[in-house]
């Protein structure tokens, strides 16, 4: 399963600032394109629970062009929750010394690492604590790369871009490079840079599903996007806009001629349309430079629209994007129970709603026949979303008025 999660270094106490300040601005359109993915990732973990759990909608011999589709246009949710997190620490450092920054990055950072193991992995994915399947998702490679960034924040945010876009540039041609190779330092090549098994023992497995290169660069390209943030409107949406359009770009060239950037090369297929498939799938496991030039471009220009005054139809969407962590954990749980409900009213057992699944089918053991029309996935994201945001807005008010520290890790 993909699971994937916020960016999660706290903006708080920016939206204080005069109206029209660059702090307001910047947190207004940070919380749109934030609440934006937060809402379409909630699709994919939909599609996760009622989709067909052992369907890959990226295996090009089985699926078809709209489950693809819905698969593909969530792509874009980690990248941006990397990159805003990467942004968010740079505004934190405007409140904060380097010294306090890189501490607060290590601690919550770890933090995340615990909740991804713990709660997400138990009381909302899985609903048991048996531990016997264990997958280190988003939540765990998020944590792991703002203690990274803690190492990086005493240098310039522009030296700090750099290394980021060296690391996504450039990791590919790590690709031949296998864990086997390191001998009994393997299990630090699988975290680092290849998707695969920490332990795989009868009965419990724990698999990395996101390694944390070139994941890192990507926080701190995200830090060093922060300064952009001072200039006027004007400016940032002119360069949100060349920038974007310039990754896009490079994405269309570079996968067209098809010989770097992705181990994956795209290749003629049956119809035009599966051919335009085959050119879309790239490798997000780690994420190929293809991946991330096809979703930050796009990214980029998003946060340019953004960047305008917003709407009062987009309130809930801004809402969102302040509690991203929060919406993040309930909306899992409100997924799985609703999985629970549809589960009882079909079969009059819910079992398998609770029994840890082989991985093949994560996160839930499916019962026969339990996929739903992909019809009925959108009916049950829409109905997710809607439901949970009530909670969402009272828990955003919550936090604008309370300065209790605490409520800043969730």
């Amino acid at each position: 399963m993909r699971v994937m999660t916020d960016p999660v270094v706290s903006v708080r106490g920016a939206s204080s600032a005069p109206a029209g300040s660059w702090r307001r601005q910047r947190v207004e359109s940070v919380d749109l394109l934030r609440g934006f993915v937060m809402i379409v990732m909630a699709l994919d973990h939909v599609r996760d629970f009622f989709g067909g759990t052992g369907v890959s909608p990226t295996n090009l011999a089985t699926t078809t062009v709209p489950l693809f589709l819905t698969r593909w246009v969530t792509h874009i949710c980690a990248p941006v929750f990397f990159l805003l997190t990467g942004t968010g620490a740079y505004l934190a450092m405007q409140r904060r010394t380097a010294a306090g920054l890189s501490r607060f990055l290590v601690v919550r950072g770890l933090w995340l690492v615990v909740l991804d193991v713990v709660v997400v992995r138990c009381f909302a994915l899985q609903f048991n604590v048996d531990y016997r399947a264990t997958v280190l998702n988003v939540l765990w490679a998020l944590g792991w790369s703002m203690v990274a960034l803690a190492a990086l924040v005493r240098l310039r945010p522009a030296h700090v871009a750099v290394i980021g876009g060296v690391m996504i540039a450039a990791h590919n041609l790590l690709d031949p490079i296998r864990p086997a190779a390191f001998g009994a330092l393997a299990p630090l090549w699988t975290v680092l840079h290849v998707q695969g098994f920490l332990l795989n023992a009868p009965g419990r497995v724990v698999l990395v599903a996101y390694p944390l290169i070139p994941w890192i660069g990507v926080m701190a390209v995200g830090f060093g996007t922060g300064p952009l943030l001072e200039l006027t409107a004007e400016r940032r949406r002119h360069i949100f806009l060349r920038a974007g359009l310039a990754l896009t770009a490079a994405f269309v060239l570079l996968r067209a001629v098809n010989v770097y950037g992705d181990p994956a090369r795209w290749a003629t297929q049956r119809t035009t349309a599966m051919t335009l498939v085959s050119f879309l799938n790239t490798t997000k496991y780690p994420p190929s430079l293809l991946f991330l030039l096809m979703t930050l471009g796009p990214a980029l220009l998003l946060w340019r629209m953004f960047e305008r005054p917003s709407s009062t139809a987009l309130r809930p969407v801004q809402t969102i994007g302040r509690v991203p962590l929060f919406y993040f954990v309930i909306h899992l749980a409100a997924i799985h129970i609703v999985a629970v409900a549809i589960c009882a009213a079909r079969y009059g057992a819910v079992h398998w709603m609770f029994e840890s699944p082989d991985l093949g089918h994560f996160p839930i053991t499916e019962p026969p026949g339990w996929p739903l029309p992909l019809p009925m996935v959108y009916v049950i994201w829409i109905g997710v979303v809607v439901s949970i945001y009530p909670v969402c807005r009272w828990y955003a008010r919550l936090k604008a008025r309370s300065a209790n520290p605490w409520l800043s890790y969730l």
